[in-house]
Formats: structure tokens, sequence, C-alpha cells
């Protein structure tokens, strides 16, 4: 893995719901194999759930500086970044191809990436998650439409 742009002293949050939660046990074994701290807000089960209880706990862990970044997945990827929206300090950028990853830190200053499980591919959603942790953000004239939002 490149080279990570955010403050790796922190732990980044990871959730899922039930549809989801194959690729997040993915995900945190290629990211503890990089040497990150993984913060996982559940779901641990195939059992149906309700996606906002882990976005919810995801979003508040970056909010409030108890994480570096979040991930969240559920089958469409809507959800889980629809509730993590609804922090104020949370921007969570829904993510379907190599493209928008980067894209969505680099203009965006995305601080959650949000998958659709039902719609990627495992290696496509690694890919994704590692494009968001390696990304900076740019800045500049982004800066001001990020403050906008």
């Amino acid at each position: 893995m490149q080279e990570i742009v955010f403050d790796s002293s922190l732990p980044i949050a990871i959730g899922s719901d039930h549809a989801g939660i194959d690729y997040k046990t993915e995900i945190i074994a290629v990211l503890e194999k990089a040497g990150l701290s993984i913060a996982d807000q559940g779901t641990y089960t195939h059992e149906s759930c309700d996606y906002p209880d882990y976005a919810h706990a995801v979003a508040r862990m970056v909010e409030t500086g108890e994480a570096a970044v979040g991930i969240l997945i559920c089958g469409s990827g809507n959800g889980v970044c629809m509730a993590a929206n609804k922090h104020a300090s949370i921007r969570a950028a829904l993510c379907w191809a190599d493209e928008i990853a980067p894209l969505a830190r680099s203009h965006n200053d995305a601080n959650v990436i949000c998958l659709p499980a039902r719609f990627v591919t495992l290696a496509a959603a690694e890919n994704m998650v590692e494009l968001f942790l390696t990304t900076p953000f740019e800045g500049g004239r982004h800066q001001r439409r990020v403050e906008k939002i």
C-alpha cells in the first residue's frame, strides 16, 4: 500500500450491514496486514440488520476525532452514505469505480468512503479503499467549495 494521507496514529473506523460483512472482513484483513489500526463497528453476523446503526457509529468516531477516516459498506452503498452524511462534519462519498474514490478525496475532502457490495467486486472495493486512503485533498479552489457544504 502506498503512503496513507491520514493520521495513522488513529484507527480507521469501519462498519457494514449484513450485505457488506464479507467485504468488511476482507478489507479489515488487508488493512491490518498493511499495519493499520482498525475500529470495527459491526455488524458481526450475516443476520439482517439496520445499516444506520453502523453508519452512525462510524460517523461518530470520525466526527469526534476518535478515528482518522471511515469505511462503510452496504448493499448499494446509498443507505450508509445517507446516514453518515447526517453528521455535520462528515463528507461521505459513495464510490463505485476507481476514478471516483480519488476524486472524492482530492476534490471533496471526503472523510468516509461508502461502498456498494452488491455492485462492485471485492478487488475493486479493496482498490478503492487504497486509493481513498492514499489520495490527498488538493485544497485550493476545492477548499472554498468544501467550506460551502
